[in-house]
């Protein structure tokens, strides 16, 4: 029997080896899922910075190539870079005004020097990730992701009309209506081996029905050469910045931190789909995940091209229509993206799918995308507080998406870049979190050991802790076992006292009207106590010991949240005083 709360739509975690056919047929999909969106935005870039042919051939050549690298990053986890799980690496569009700028005040080699300069701040902000983890919360991230779908709904919305001239108007709409239709049913009701398949078949039916309503266009593929390497390669780095360069560099690092933000927000959503049954969000692989995208606007920088960027809508909708999730799959995608980048036949082949059809495949992702950043708010609880922190940030997010008030007012690229949804969202999210917890009452803080021998040490603390709050017997004895359970819970049995230096430990807490916030830091073993937590409930048979701890500390406490990094594990608990 299935464990209670498994997702058996999930046929190959990432941990596992999926057959390679299968590897192949779904890192096929990957690749075409990811294409579209990364040469056209590319593309764009290199447009709106007035490139000529040979730059523009190279920008998307090196765009692609950047993106299968940093695919590959991401799921192979070289020492602590990338995620471990499949994530579709492309280009993002968030650097395409302050890139054209760049390029107008001193060439390839100014962009190339900025784009280097934020990829050591990318770095910094994954190394500094767990003194962010009380302003990168839950309710930030899933208001970032929900505020990408948003604006990404509009552009999912507008490919569906882009049609050729001449053609009908219910061409591109039709088209569409065929592909989401062919891909729904048959991910929902299709046969279960037919399922995996089931994008790639919506996409055949979208094809096959725009070159019956005249929308298919073989001119590319029939253009381009077989085999082609195209001129160009480093551009250079600026070792000699102007003023102007230093004015940039403020409005590089702005975007920069948006998509760190995005980033911690990608790893997340990528976590919660992979695995069968519920996991607690590992921070180390968030931390990951951001040395690789840093890693990727390094090479991008280099490379002359724009950045690359989590595609995690499509990722989401990857995993959730084939039930795939294997790292296999994002090693096909890899390679596939790096082949493709010296193959403009092939290219051009992947390049002749309408733009309707690739936008119903949008369509579905921005919803798949929308639902996570709600799930994501959800699973951390939803207070009073965070309730208005998330509304009002997202209100503010889609209200500056349809209308900019600084456009006229400040002038560009700043209208663009502080009138951006997803920028006003984040910066009201991050402020608000900030607001809270500046405001909260001061924190008391307890200093010992990851060892039993300071138990009653910290047993006087938390009783001092309940005085100050002046709870009856029954609280106090309540936020005393809490404690007791939390430290006895982080020690693990196989750890031996006897050798080495005893870990450290610091408990602060943070009272609040009825109730008082634990924040256990430590350091730890590879073990997440969140999953532990989270699976307790799945137990049938032979339960762990360890387990005794952890079910006395939920009977104890309101809440529990584990978060773990390298290094470093935080569990924080609540702990409600009697009414």
């Amino acid at each position: 029997m299935a464990a209670a709360g498994a997702d058996e739509r999930i046929r190959y975690e990432p941990d596992e080896r999926c057959p390679p056919l299968v590897a192949i047929g779904v890192g096929v999909q990957g690749v075409l899922l990811a294409l579209a969106p990364l040469v056209v935005v590319a593309a764009v870039s290199g447009v709106a910075a007035g490139q000529d042919e040979d730059q523009l051939t190279w920008t998307l050549v090196a765009a692609l190539i950047v993106g299968g690298i940093v695919t590959i990053l991401q799921a192979a986890r070289f020492g602590r870079v990338g995620l471990g799980h499949v994530m579709i690496m492309g280009v993002t569009p968030n650097y395409i005004a302050v890139s054209v700028l760049a390029l107008a005040e001193g060439g390839p080699s100014t962009l190339a020097s900025l784009l280097v300069l934020s990829s050591v701040f990318y770095f910094a902000v994954a190394a500094w990730l767990p003194l962010l983890r009380r302003v990168i919360t839950p309710a930030v991230t899933g208001t970032v992701l929900m505020l990408i779908a948003v604006t990404l709904l509009p552009i999912a919305w507008d490919r569906l009309q882009e049609v050729p001239d001449g053609a009908a108007a219910i061409a591109g709409p039709g088209v569409a209506a065929v592909t989401l239709i062919t891909t729904t049913i048959l991910a929902l009701r299709g046969p279960r081996k037919w399922r995996v398949w089931s994008p790639l078949m919506g996409i055949g039916a979208g094809c096959v029905a725009a070159v019956l309503t005249g929308l298919y266009d073989p001119a590319r593929v029939v253009d381009a050469p077989w085999f082609g390497i195209p001129r160009g390669g480093f551009p250079g780095l600026d070792l000699t910045p102007t003023a102007g360069f230093w004015a940039l560099l403020p409005m590089f690092l702005v975007v920069t931190g948006v998509q760190a933000i995005k980033a911690v927000g990608d790893g997340v959503v990528v976590q919660q789909v992979a695995w069968r049954r519920p996991r607690s969000t590992d921070f180390r692989l968030i931390q990951g995940t951001i040395y690789a995208s840093a890693l990727g606007t390094l090479i991008a920088g280099l490379a002359g091209t724009p950045p690359a960027a989590a595609f995690s809508a499509s990722t989401v909708s990857l995993v959730s229509f084939t039930g795939v999730a294997a790292r296999r799959v994002a090693y096909v995608m890899g390679i596939g993206l790096v082949v493709l980048a010296l193959l403009p036949k092939l290219t051009g082949l992947m390049l002749t799918i309408p733009n309707p059809v690739m936008g119903a495949f949008l369509l579905i992702a921005v919803g798949l995308l929308f639902v996570e950043g709600v799930r994501t708010v959800a699973r951390a609880g939803l207070d009073a507080p965070t309730t208005l922190v998330v509304s009002l940030a997202f209100a503010l997010g889609v209200g500056f998406e349809q209308f900019n008030v600084f456009e006229g007012v400040v002038s560009s690229p700043w209208s663009s870049l502080l009138g951006n949804g997803i920028t006003v969202g984040a910066a009201t999210a991050i402020g608000l979190t900030l607001f809270l917890e500046f405001t909260k009452p001061r924190r008391r803080r307890f200093e010992g050991r990851l060892d039993m021998a300071d138990l009653p040490r910290l047993d006087a603390y938390l009783q001092e802790t309940a005085a100050t709050m002046r709870w009856d017997a029954a609280s106090t004895e309540r936020l005393r076992s809490a404690g007791e359970e939390t430290l006895s819970s982080l020690i693990h049995p196989a750890d031996n006292p006897g050798e080495g230096k005893p870990k450290r430990l610091v408990v602060t807490t943070s009272p609040d009207d009825r109730a008082v916030e634990l924040e256990f830091v430590a350091a730890l073993e590879n073990e997440n106590l969140g999953d532990r937590l989270a699976l307790l409930a799945d137990e049938r048979e032979a339960p762990d010991e360890r387990n005794l701890s952890f079910r006395l500390l939920r009977h104890y406490a309101a809440s529990v949240r584990h978060q773990q990094y390298h290094n470093v594990d935080i569990v924080t608990v609540r702990v409600e005083g009697s009414t």
